[in-house]
């Protein structure tokens, strides 16, 4: 196995090594990768859980797939329902709701979509969009057209970690901040 760089993290008491991955020529981030990683997706989830306790929530909603696991833990921490913002559409789905948006990680186009039914718990609700890392804010983008176009209140946005310009990301509420590598 390759030997890669990394970047070392202390979020919410744990320690973790994250790979830095070249996105483009002479840009390189770290990779966060909370898939599998129960230890660290619980610190966060009861970390953020405290700095979201006097924030409105009904519902708490992602975007699929890497931060599914943050998202449930919150649920827990929060005794709140979470809705998943989809990246393919099924049948089963029913009318679903959906807006585009473009992926930093794999730098192209991507729709999310919101079931027929998760329509239904947040319309008119107060919501709190969750992320693993906030980036360049085009997932955040499209996660917030939906959830607007869907009838529902953002009452916050909430990260594991934001990334690149820290004064563009003043009003998430992160437990971190992953710097840009540049060659």
């Amino acid at each position: 196995m390759e030997n890669k760089a990394t970047y070392g993290v202390d979020i919410a008491g744990v320690h973790r090594e994250l790979t830095l991955f070249e996105i483009k020529p002479g840009l390189r981030i770290a990779i966060l990768n909370i898939l599998g990683d129960t230890e660290l997706v619980q610190a966060c989830a009861k970390e953020l859980a405290k700095k979201l306790e006097n924030t409105p929530c009904d519902v708490l909603v992602t975007a699929e797939t890497k931060s599914i696991p943050l998202a449930y833990a919150l649920s827990v921490e929060m005794n709140k329902p979470y809705v998943i913002f989809r990246k393919s559409y099924k049948p089963y789905m029913g009318k679903s709701l959906q807006t585009e948006t473009l992926s930093i990680t794999t730098g192209e186009p991507q729709t999310l979509y919101l079931d027929e039914k998760d329509l239904e718990l947040i319309k008119g609700k107060n919501v709190v969009i969750v992320d693993d890392v906030i980036s360049t804010g085009s997932t955040l983008q499209g996660m917030r057209l939906l959830t607007t176009k869907a009838g529902a209140s953002i009452t916050s946005e909430a990260a594991i970690f934001t990334e690149g310009e820290r004064a563009k990301w003043g009003d998430i509420v992160s437990l971190g901040h992953l710097p840009v590598f540049t060659d």
